[in-house]
């Protein structure tokens, strides 16, 4: 512990004898009361804290996700962070993807091709790719099936990305497929 972490934690120290003094004399005969008052900020701290932990979660689950139309398009609204995410399922496993019209390639981050059955481990990473964080070292697989709403494709080529990825991107070869339009809010593709 170096003299940083002791200066804190000496401040903390005086500060919580300082807050524990007030109390004491604020509620001097109603320590019952002290003991409600404090157990109630306690809980909505905890309250707060959960939400903000979750709200990612949640506000994923609260928006509108892709929809297939009676016409076989696929609708995909816009995300609030402004970006259009849609699920794939490969191989049986649903995998989510942020359209990504800047990317050549289907990208796929290691936790997602680990969730494959992919050990980015044993993969040989003869590719690179060009970043938003730099050059990345990449890795050629190929997805024996991948299923976008009524559309399937067999054996599609992706890419296994070394590099830190939040999710997984899907680039132009497989959204050149579709016809691709965008019109407010809403993504609509088409084959």
């Amino acid at each position: 512990m170096d003299a940083d972490n002791i200066a804190q934690i000496i401040y903390l120290g005086l500060l919580l004898a300082a807050l524990g003094g007030w109390v004491m004399v604020e509620y001097r005969k109603r320590m019952g009361a002290a003991l409600r008052t404090a157990l109630a900020w306690g809980l909505i701290f905890l309250g707060v804290m959960a939400g903000y932990g979750l709200w990612s979660d949640i506000s994923r689950n609260l928006t509108a996700s892709q929809m297939v139309t009676k016409g076989g398009e696929i609708e995909i609204p816009r995300s609030p962070d402004g970006h259009y995410y849609m699920t794939l399922d490969i191989n049986g496993e649903t995998i989510l993807f942020m359209a990504d019209t800047g990317a050549t390639n289907m990208v796929l981050s290691t936790a997602d091709a680990r969730r494959l059955g992919i050990e980015p481990e044993s993969l040989v990473y003869l590719g690179e790719a060009m970043t938003a964080n730099g050059t990345v070292r990449t890795a050629r697989v190929t997805l024996p099936q991948v299923t976008l709403g009524p559309f399937s494709d067999e054996n599609f080529p992706a890419y296994v990305n070394e590099g830190k990825m939040d999710g997984s991107l899907l680039g132009m070869d497989y959204l050149g497929q579709y016809h691709i339009e965008i019109t407010g809010d809403r993504m609509v593709l088409r084959r």
